[in-house]
């Protein structure tokens, strides 16, 4: 093969790994820090300044003389790099908590990618340089080698994102980049025609890599400590593990579902005041719960005699749900669609909304706007009733307020029923919307006292008691009505995530299971 052809090939591999790093990136640290915009601000910020710096100083290196051995020791330096990635990255992710969330985030983006990224940046001019023959082909040359760079960036960003990711698994998806990038080093060696003794070395750093990568167990279950399932989905890391006596459901490392095994009763406080919601009604009628989890919320109101419409945009999450949970294929219709497209194209109309798909690490923000809210108003009965779970820092925080605000454009009524004491304290909330006032006969909550000798029914009864007693309505006074045009949710999930995430590392919880 000839020299120019070689350097395509090296300048592809170089592309190509540029952007399945940056998307494994968020897979690597997402567990541990939560996919938020923080997220991934940092790992473009690390991206673009480490090419940056890498376009400067593969120029100048260029200039001082080009040759295919040293674009090997570019490519061969990335590829040992990412070997060592996955083999480092809970111990040092662990090292980090003291930065905090958002200082830890960049710190960890910083010190996983930047030398690699900046070794490939400084690829491309350095192709250039060894391309152009003359002054008068440098444009033409620049214009082809950033071009085959480019297309090799988006095939991989479509490999890794829609097939690799859900079937490969992310650490020895790293490792298989590489084992690539050192492919390309060879390569370049190749073209240097360098001596039998480097391409030797060459040859067994790749057979090296690739043992490594074979080597390395996948992020798999482990039943014999309580992690019962691990797997990559096209939208989250999900985990299924049991820790004294409850099982959970693990999304990106945050906490979606709490149920006993078996009895399936949930162990979360928000599930079960939700429960308390079908009260203000005085039959079973039609629910539509956008948001699976394990499926605690749907089951409940499955088996008090509602039908029950899920709406789910992930199908892993489903299938985790039915083998772990005990979610039966008649507890509910399913429909694997985002929840904003669903109320915009079905013809159903339910008694009943609940929107719970929304964790401390992502809101999703075209589900919560004036927009979004009154297209569900549109698929509700005259007094049917919107519900939305979210997390928030104290009753009063700028997101109750802003959601408050932004429900009254659609509906007249709108309560929320705080789960965590005090006022001040991290922790779910309940808002109601409706254009119907709530009203409702305390009794069907229960007295605790009627049930001192049920630990669980007890507990359920309090935290239904509780959340009811405390009803509130949020002020709005200056509070942001959210729209597709302006909604800054993204910002402030952001700050719940980090609270969420530094009590979860604080804890250490689960045994370390949690990511």
């Amino acid at each position: 093969m000839r020299p120019h052809l070689l350097l395509y090939v090296i300048v592809s591999i170089s592309g190509a790994a540029v952007l399945a790093i940056e998307i494994l990136g968020t897979r690597m640290l997402g567990p541990y820090f939560g996919v938020s915009l923080f997220l991934w601000s940092a790992l473009i910020t690390v991206t673009l300044a480490a090419l940056s710096v890498g376009y400067a100083l593969g120029g100048r290196w260029a200039d001082k003389g080009p040759s295919y051995s040293r674009l090997a020791i570019m490519l061969g330096g990335a590829g040992i790099w990412f070997l060592i990635c996955p083999w480092v990255r809970e111990p040092l992710l662990h090292r980090l908590d003291p930065l905090g969330l958002r200082a830890g985030v960049l710190a960890a983006a910083t010190l996983f990618f930047f030398a690699p990224l900046l070794l490939l940046g400084m690829v491309g001019p350095y192709a250039i340089r060894l391309r152009a023959t003359s002054l008068g082909e440098v444009g033409k040359t620049a214009g082809d080698i950033y071009a085959i760079s480019t297309v090799a960036s988006v095939v991989a960003a479509l490999l890794t994102g829609f097939v690799l990711i859900p079937h490969v698994g992310v650490s020895r998806l790293v490792l298989w980049v590489g084992v690539l990038l050192l492919v390309g080093a060879i390569l370049a060696l190749v073209a240097a025609r360098s001596s039998m003794r480097a391409l030797a070395g060459g040859v067994l750093a790749i057979l090296l890599g690739i043992g490594v990568a074979g080597s390395l167990p996948l992020d798999r279950a482990k039943p014999e400590v309580g992690l019962l399932d691990v797997r990559q989905s096209p939208y989250s890391e999900i985990r299924v593990l049991d820790w004294e006596g409850m099982r959970m459901l693990l999304l990106d490392g945050g906490v979606h579902t709490i149920t006993q095994p078996n009895l399936w009763r949930s162990g979360y406080q928000y599930a079960v005041v939700l429960d308390e919601v079908r009260n203000f009604f005085d039959e079973p009628g039609k629910l539509c719960l956008v948001g699976l989890g394990g499926g605690s919320v749907a089951k409940s109101y499955d088996h008090t005699g509602w039908q029950v419409d899920v709406v789910e945009i992930d199908p892993e999450i489903v299938a985790v749900a039915r083998q772990h949970f005990g979610m039966g294929e008649d507890e509910g219709r399913m429909f694997l669609i985002d929840g904003r497209r669903y109320f915009r194209t079905t013809t159903e109309i339910y008694d009943l909304v609940i929107l719970d798909a929304f964790g401390s690490s992502s809101i999703p923000f075209h589900l919560v706007t004036r927009e979004s809210f009154a297209g569900i108003k549109a698929r509700l009965k005259a007094n049917g009733i919107l519900a939305l779970n979210v997390e928030s820092n104290g009753w009063y925080d700028t997101l109750v307020r802003s959601l408050t605000a932004t429900l009254r454009t659609s509906f007249s009524h709108v309560i929320a029923l705080p789960i965590a004491e005090p006022q001040t304290q991290f922790g779910n909330i309940i808002i109601l919307a409706s254009d119907r006032p709530f009203e409702m006969n305390e009794q069907l909550l229960g007295n605790p006292f009627d049930y001192l000798g049920d630990e669980y029914w007890h507990w359920v009864v309090v935290e239904r008691n509780h959340a009811w007693a405390n009803r509130f309505e949020p002020k709005t006074d200056g509070a942001l009505v959210l729209t597709d045009d302006l909604n800054p949710v993204d910002l402030w999930s952001d700050e719940l995530n980090r609270i969420a995430r530094l009590d979860l590392h604080k804890s250490a919880r689960w045994g370390g299971l949690a990511y």
